[in-house]
Parts: C-alpha cells; structure tokens; sequence
C-alpha cells in the first residue's frame, strides 16, 4: 500500500513557475514508477508526465514538454514536478500516481498506475 500526499499547488500568473511535490509513505518508493495527471474543469483525466522506478527514463505530454520537468528523490520519497513558463491552459488539479508494474519505461497509461493522491490545485491566471 502506498499513500501519495501532493503539495505546491496555488494561484500563479500566466509565464510563473511552481514546483509540485509528491510524499509517498512506505518503504517501496524506489520501486515504483510515479507519474503525473491533471484534470480541468469539465475534461477528462490528462497524462502530464511520468519517471520509471529506476529514474533512467521520464515521458512527457508534448503540451509540457520543454517547459516540466519530472524528478524523483527515493532517500526521501519523494517525486517533483518543476513548471516553468505557466500558461493559463495549464489550470487544472493536478494529481500523482504510483506505478507497481517495474516497467523500465516511464507509463503513460493511467490505467497501469495503482495508487494515486487527492491532488492540488494549479491556476495560471492571464
């Protein structure tokens, strides 16, 4: 069982930064692959990025790319998400997920995530 608690969450302008955290409780961290989603108002649930448990490999939506970077810290169990350049359309609540599947690829897929936070609210105001 692991728990996932986001943080970093608020109200940003338009081209700020945030940097979202993920704390996972229990001793298996590293050997999960972490991703993270988003869901806006009235859309679907959204793959934002993702780290393989090993950390050798992260996958990005092309709408972030070269602008979030995805980490992860297993001495403190912990995944990142740094935002740079915010825009508006990136308003959303923003959630992580675990991955128990040892993929050596970084998952896109939200159904091969097994556990996932309550979330935290990104707004980019314009």
């Amino acid at each position: 069982q692991v728990q996932l608690v986001e943080s970093g969450g608020g109200l940003v302008q338009a081209g700020g930064s945030l940097r979202l955290s993920c704390a996972a409780s229990g001793r298996t961290f590293s050997s999960y692959g972490m991703g993270w989603f988003r869901q806006a108002p009235g859309k679907e649930r959204e793959f934002v990025a993702a780290i393989s448990w090993r950390g050798g490999a992260t996958a990005y939506a092309d709408d972030v790319k070269g602008r979030f970077t995805v980490s992860r810290d297993n001495a403190k169990n912990t995944v990142y998400m740094q935002m740079n350049s915010l825009k508006p359309e990136d308003t959303a609540v923003y959630y992580c997920a675990a991955d128990g599947g040892f993929r050596r690829w970084a998952s896109t897929f939200a159904p091969n995530y097994d556990y996932w936070g309550q979330g935290t609210q990104v707004t980019v105001s314009s």
